[in-house]
């Protein structure tokens, strides 16, 4: 019998991404292949089409300096962002900077602190100019799910899609991705494939959104659908390690035992120093060595999951 540990579902991926992707497409260690997925409007850009005057809020350039900062040194920029808040006489002047603070605190693994800086600026955007609010809610509901709240994550995620005006489909196909984490780690599967169904409506050329139905599908048992799936995920994203983790898993449990070799083979030979490729090199010894002796047909049996 073959122990496969389960490939992580995106929920279990979520903390150690970089400061900039608190939302959909992290992973557990290591830089991976980066997803086709449709540019996203930034704050900004959404802000301005929301109608959000910039004395509202501080300076953007403010907040690209503290996350620059973030990146060389968390400590300094950490004390940069709470002194920032501090400065403010009002929630709305504070939204950048509680956004700064939240991605901090993230990235260092205080995803309740990170929540409550996100919520605060939430709360800094006026209700008429709420479009804008959206990416924070996305945070938050992150921070949520990353610090082990799904139900709380996934009332932000809800209050999110609640919002009217908000027409970025790539960024509301993210969100119904994480929407779908949350269900995962609710055990609300149904509902989490009708959130993934969401995903690929309208991103349909997200690699993300297909790897965690293929995941979800695999989970279910509906290994034609996992497979049919990760095949889409593939020709999205071919380089994605993670993509080929879950190719081989699902073949495995299907009785393809070459394809999954084949399939891990490629992450260790793509990742070998990586999360992805010592996974990909554990799969592959418990396979063992290729069989040297070909076994009749009938006497054949396949490897139990």
């Amino acid at each position: 019998m073959i122990d496969l540990p389960a490939p992580l579902y995106a929920t279990e991926m979520a903390q150690e991404a970089g400061l900039m992707q608190i939302g959909p497409i992290q992973s557990r260690g290591g830089q991976l292949s980066p997803l086709p997925i449709p540019r996203r409007r930034t704050q900004a850009e959404v802000e301005a089409e929301a109608g959000m005057e910039r004395p509202d809020l501080p300076d953007q350039d403010r907040l690209t300096a503290c996350i620059a900062k973030a990146a060389r040194d968390p400590q300094a920029a950490l004390a940069d962002a709470r002194n920032w808040v501090s400065e403010g006489r009002d929630a709305g002047q504070n939204v950048r900077a509680n956004q700064c603070l939240g991605l901090i605190l993230s990235n260092a693994g205080d995803f309740d602190g990170a929540l409550a800086a996100f919520a605060q600026g939430v709360a800094g955007i006026p209700k008429p100019q709420e479009v804008a609010a959206v990416p924070l809610m996305v945070m938050a509901g992150n921070a949520a799910l990353a610090g082990g709240k799904p139900e709380d994550a996934l009332g932000w995620f809800d209050r999110a899609l609640a919002v009217r005006d908000y027409t970025d489909n790539a960024a509301l196909g993210a969100l119904q991705a994480d929407r779908s984490r949350a269900l995962v780690a609710l055990g609300r599967l149904a509902e989490a494939g009708g959130a993934l169904d969401e995903v690929h409506r309208l991103a349909p050329e997200d690699a993300e959104g297909w790897l965690l139905s293929a995941t979800l599908a695999r989970r279910n048992n509906d290994l034609p659908r996992a497979q049919r799936d990760i095949e889409i995920a593939a020709k999205y994203a071919p380089r994605d390690p993670r993509i080929g983790l879950e190719a081989g898993v699902i073949a495995i449990l299907d009785g393809r035992e070459e394809a999954a070799r084949k399939s891990w083979d490629s992450v260790l030979a793509a990742d070998p120093d990586g999360d992805a490729g010592k996974v990909a090199k554990g799969y592959l010894e418990q396979l063992g060595p290729v069989p040297t002796s070909v076994v009749s047909p009938a006497t054949e049996k396949p490897l139990a999951p």
